[in-house]
Formats: structure tokens, C-alpha cells, sequence
């Protein structure tokens, strides 16, 4: 990688009033003066006719801007070609560039990677542009944003350089330990040690990036005909599940991903929880129903009061039924039918969920992300308490590696390969 020039399209499937095609690589300079002839000032557009190498024939007249390395946004020699987007021009100039010596299409993800290769962002902004590229929320998209900002990579660096200031007095004890007047470790280390480590408690008492990504998991659970399809179908505000008076009609479970005020959902209608039943379909969707319930992070109950998991909202449904079930303390009252209090819910829902999402200005941590930190954290606080500075040295240095892997200092090629896998062909 890099020894090449690869070039793709950037912007949206044509055709378009705009197609845009970045290059990046050495021969960015040589492809702009084959195709329009000279290379335009640095970091200016300038308007180019842009013309078949063999024959000279007029493919476009575009925008040509030029950026030279380092200082751009893959590190290298960068050009973009700002066309008109039709599906003819856009083929066209991606068979002339093809037909350059050296010039490549780029593979998913090779431009952030080449960035990423040549220092001009580390994982955890390759991993934040990765999810603004995939925001469907606002709440998505502005952790991705602080993500992709560097909020987490300043962090971890400030992080690293503490660890690394405990680092060098332990180094200093071991390089001195046959001299007389070799001093033990200062009294502010073992303190030193403990703060660093609550910092990062701090920060793995943040919201899940699950959470953002799949959505606040809400699961309407109860018995047979408690109105769970229809509550299903009134908060999504569509006929998404199938909703009859047969019990057991829900034979599987039904989820769906909404955006409600800017928070991203996953709504989940499960099979009526019943003791006693012949027909085996409906067993298995009875266990799938008690998995999901184990899974929420949210059930709205519609079962006899109590009789809930822990933690679940107890509803009051089918008001509007004469001889309805009812509750004494319900935290909502309401109607599928008629709609009456579903509202009332569904703003409920959303004020609960904006809970369990990142406040403005912190950022929801992925899975593998506290995985790193808490094992980074655990060697810190471990070596707080421990007294032989062999074993203090070796405490701090797997918290280095986790920091390291978290900002791709110590990135293996799988996981690399599977990150820049997710980008689309031009970025």
C-alpha cells in the first residue's frame, strides 16, 4: 500500500449535478498533466478540460484541485476532479485514469487506511469516522463526530503520557538497583497509580456505543392478547405486527428500528408468555419471547401487575375495553385503538432512553473500546498495591499495550482489514 495511486468515486451514485473523484499516491501530479494538461496551484481549484490521453478527445470540463503530502488528508499527494455527474463522464474519466501507468481503482476504506497508515488519524478516529459515515440519529452522529474529532485519542494520549511518567521512575529504580543508595518508589506513586485509575473509571461509567448503534431496546412483553402487537404497531405508527384476538396469533419475535425525537430505537413484539401450550411453534417463540425480555433495556409490561421482570414499566392497556384488565399502580393508562395515552408513552420513552445516551460532550465507549480500557485500568490499579517493581513494571507496561491498542499503535492486520471493511469504496 502506498507504492500505488488508487482513485474512486467520493460522492453519491450518479447521476448527480456533481460527481466527485479523489486520487491519492505519487502519481497524483503526472495523472492531473496527462488528463488536463498542467497542475493547478496548490490547494486551488481551477477549471480544467479534461481529455482523453490517446486521442486528445474532450471527455469533461471539471474542477481540479491539487493537495501535496503530508499535509493532506491521506498524508500523501492527494487530487480530486469535480465533474459533471452523469453516468458517461463519471465511466469515462475512471477508464482514462484506469489506462495510467501506476493508477489503480481504490479498494473499501483505502483512503481512511492510507490516513490511518501515514499518521493522519489513529484508530479511534478511523472508528468514529466509520460510525458518522453510519449515523442514522443525531445522537449518533454527534458522538461519531467527537469520535472522529479526536476527543478519545487526546484522551488516551494524556492517559499514556501519565503512565508513562510512573513508567520511567520504576525504570529508573530497576537501571540503578545495584547502587547502595537506591531509593523505593516515591510516596506519591501508589497515589499517582490510584487517580489514574479512577479517570478511567469515570470513563467506562459512559453510556454504550451499543446503544447508540442498535438502538434503546424496548420489549413489550405479557400473555396472550394483552394488546402487545397492537401497543407494537401504535409506536411505530405503522401495521408492522399482525394484531387479532387469537391468542398466540405472535409466533416469533418482531423487532424494528425507529428514531423517536432523535433517539434511536429497537421496538421488539414477542409471542404471549403462557405456561401451558400444545403447539410447539409457539414453545419456541415463548422462549425467544423470555430471551428478548433478558436482553432489554426496557420491558413495558402487559401482564398482571408484578408479575414483570425487575424493572419493567407496568401498563394498563385497552382502556377504551369495557371489563379491561386493570392496574393499580400503572405507570401508564392508554388505548392502541384509540390512541389515548400513547403519546403520553412514547414522550416517556424517549425522556428515559436520552438517559442512557451520552450527555453533550462525552462519548459512548464500543465494546472492544471498555474492554481496553478496564484492562488498562486493572494493571494500574494493580500496580497501586504491588511492592515488587519487577511485577510494578510489568502492571504498567500491559496498560501501555491497551492504550496502544486502543489509538492502533499495536493494531493487527485482522482487525485492520475488518475496521476499513466498513467504509464504502471512495473513503
Amino acid at each position: 500500500m502506498g507504492g500505488d495511486t488508487i482513485f474512486a468515486l467520493s460522492s453519491g451514485s450518479p447521476p448527480a449535478a456533481i460527481a466527485v473523484i479523489r486520487l491519492s499516491g505519487p502519481a497524483c501530479r503526472r495523472a492531473l498533466e496527462i488528463l488536463g494538461g498542467s497542475v493547478p496551484a496548490e490547494r486551488k481549484a481551477a477549471l480544467r478540460s479534461l481529455r482523453w490521453p490517446s486521442d486528445g478527445v474532450l471527455l469533461d470540463r471539471a474542477l481540479v484541485l491539487f493537495m501535496p503530502g503530508p499535509a493532506s488528508a491521506t498524508g500523501e499527494d492527494c487530487a480530486e476532479l469535480h465533474l459533471h455527474g452523469g453516468r458517461a463522464i463519471i465511466s469515462a474519466i475512471e477508464e482514462a485514469l484506469s489506462g495510467i501507468e501506476g493508477l489503480r481503482h481504490a479498494e473499501p476504506g483505502e483512503f481512511t487506511r492510507r490516513a490511518f497508515a501515514n499518521g493522519r488519524m489513529d484508530l479511534s478516529e478511523a472508528e468514529g469516522l466509520a460510525d458518522l459515515l453510519a449515523a442514522d440519529t443525531e445522537l449518533q452522529r454527534r458522538n461519531a463526530q467527537a469520535l472522529a474529532g479526536g476527543v478519545l485519542s487526546r484522551q488516551v494520549g494524556e492517559w499514556r503520557d501519565a503512565l508513562l511518567s510512573l513508567a520511567a521512575e520504576v525504570e529508573s529504580n530497576l537501571d540503578f538497583a545495584d547502587e547502595d543508595d537506591v531509593a523505593d518508589l516515591s510516596p506519591g506513586f501508589a497515589a499517582s497509580c490510584q487517580k489514574l485509575s479512577a479517570d478511567l473509571s469515570q470513563w467506562l461509567d459512559v453510556p454504550r456505543a451499543e446503544v447508540l448503534k442498535e438502538g434503546y431496546r424496548v420489549v413489550i412483553g405479557g400473555p396472550p392478547n394483552s394488546g402487545k402487537s397492537s401497543l407494537f404497531n401504535a409506536l411505530l405508527e405503522e401495521e408492522a405486527a399482525i394484531a387479532t384476538p387469537i391468542a398466540g396469533t405472535t409466533r416469533d419475535v418482531l423487532s424494528r428500528s425507529v428514531g423517536l425525537g432523535g433517539v434511536p430505537f429497537t421496538f421488539t413484539d414477542t409471542a404471549g408468555l403462557r405456561v401451558e401450550t400444545d403447539d410447539r411453534i409457539e414453545q419456541i417463540g415463548i422462549e425467544r419471547a423470555r430471551g428478548e425480555l433478558a436482553k432489554a433495556d426496557l420491558v413495558l409490561w402487559l401482564g398482571l401487575e408484578g408479575e414483570g421482570p425487575d424493572g419493567a414499566w407496568e401498563i394498563e392497556t385497552m382502556i377504551d375495553a369495557p371489563g379491561h384488565a386493570g392496574k393499580v399502580h400503572p405507570r401508564h393508562r392508554l388505548s392502541s385503538v384509540t390512541g389515548e395515552g400513547v403519546g403520553a408513552l412514547r414522550d416517556d420513552l424517549i425522556a428515559h432512553a436520552r438517559g442512557a445516551m451520552p450527555k453533550p460532550g462525552q462519548v459512548a465507549l464500543a465494546r472492544h473500546q471498555r474492554g481496553l480500557l478496564s484492562d488498562a485500568r486493572g494493571a494500574i490499579s494493580d500496580a497501586a498495591f504491588e511492592t515488587d517493581m519487577l511485577i510494578v513494571a510489568e502492571h504498567l507496561r500491559r496498560a501501555r499495550v491497551a492504550f496502544d491498542r486502543l489509538t492502533g499503535r499495536a493494531a493487527t492486520e485482522d482487525m485492520l482489514d475488518a475496521l476499513f471493511g466498513r467504509f464504502c469504496i471512495g473513503k
